[in-house]
């Protein structure tokens, strides 16, 4: 088996990131935190750690050269994914943690106290409740909706020159046909995985 830290490094190097011992610390930590609250709070159905560290940890920095902004929403975070693993990397920029699954939100606040992480907020709230218009440069999404849901349910968090990054498996190309607004599609390979990987950034204006 290979070590964790080992395939953490490897995936990354892979996926062209640079990274300190003490992200990789930080990383590992919140992996272990996510392994032992997973039985109480049933945050992931992913127990092995392996497919936690790539189908988690490396899908979520996977995006890292599409980001932009300086105060980031990721709506519907669950287990901190993919904020904690993005805010480990940009520490010069405020991550909101949203969701409204209080157990979940209970987690991510205690990962935050434990990895000291300055730069991250939670919210228990949905999306539509929170207000805050206006105030993000960029809204990210894990596939927790179909895109056209997740903008019209987003889109008023956004700053004008906002963007919704939105994670997704294959190319959504139906979803894609109902947005009228400019948008990029960029392939990812995911180290070790088979399974097809995109990200979408869609401009507000």
């Amino acid at each position: 088996m290979v070590d964790a830290r080992q395939l953490l490094c490897a995936g990354m190097e892979q996926l062209g990131i640079a990274a300190t011992a003490e992200q990789v610390d930080l990383l590992l930590a919140f992996v272990g935190l996510i392994e032992k609250w997973n039985k109480a709070y049933n945050l992931t159905a992913i127990r092995n750690r392996d497919e936690m560290l790539r189908l988690h940890i490396l899908d979520s920095l996977s995006i890292l050269p599409y980001i932009s902004g300086q105060k980031i929403i990721d709506v519907g975070t669950g287990a901190g994914l993919p904020g904690i693993p993005l805010a480990i990397f940009m520490s010069d920029v405020q991550f909101t943690l949203l969701d409204s699954n209080s157990k979940k939100t209970r987690f991510v606040q205690q990962v935050i106290l434990e990895l000291k992480l300055s730069n991250v907020e939670v919210v228990h709230s949905r999306a539509e409740n929170l207000g805050r218009e206006g105030e993000y440069g960029a809204v990210l999404s894990r596939a927790f909706a179909s895109v056209n849901d997740i903008k019209n349910l987003t889109e008023y968090l956004l700053q004008p020159e906002g963007v919704l990054i939105a994670m997704k498996g294959q190319v959504p190309e139906v979803e894609l046909k109902k947005i009228k607004q400019n948008y990029t599609v960029n392939s990812i390979v995911l180290p070790g995985v088979e399974a097809e990987r995109c990200v979408l950034r869609i401009n507000k204006t």
